[in-house]
């Protein structure tokens, strides 16, 4: 998980304790009405793109820019699908960090670009049916997400 200068600054000071912290999560979908996921690098599971809202970042830029780095996607916002937290959007990473998240998830769309993964968030990406995600082996605050979103 690459990490920003500040959250860095803000890990020195706390260690792994949790924080709570802003983020935004993106659902694209194509033209069969299928979802965008990514093969996360920190757990091995198919999660939407997504991130941490940066210090003085508006949460619409930070799903443009998260979306950017992960998948190679330029994408415009649409509508906000939801906003989460809770004991299913509180995640252990690897390196022993807690944090719980209240996550905005918004519907896009793309504009331009290639679609490749990062290599470091992102392992893999590709359009999954509501079927086929119900298979997959994903997050519980992912299964929500994905749940609402194949529901409106």
């Amino acid at each position: 998980m690459p990490i920003s200068d500040y959250l860095r600054r803000i890990r020195s000071k706390v260690g792994h304790d949790l924080l709570v912290m802003p983020s935004v999560t993106i659902i694209v979908r194509d033209d069969k009405g299928r979802i965008l996921l990514t093969k996360n690098a920190d757990v091995s599971k198919w999660i939407p793109p997504g991130g941490g809202v940066d210090p003085d970042e508006s949460p619409t830029d930070a799903a443009v820019r998260e979306m950017r780095e992960e998948t190679g996607l330029l994408v415009e916002p649409t509508r906000i699908i939801g906003v989460y937290g809770g004991q299913e959007f509180r995640i252990m990473y690897p390196n022993g960090d807690a944090v719980s998240y209240v996550m905005t998830v918004f519907e896009c769309k793309v504009i331009s670009g290639d679609m490749t993964p990062d290599l470091e968030e992102s392992l893999d990406i590709r359009y999954f049916s509501k079927s086929e995600v119900d298979s997959l082996q994903t997050s519980p605050w992912a299964r929500i997400v994905l749940r609402d979103a194949f529901n409106q």
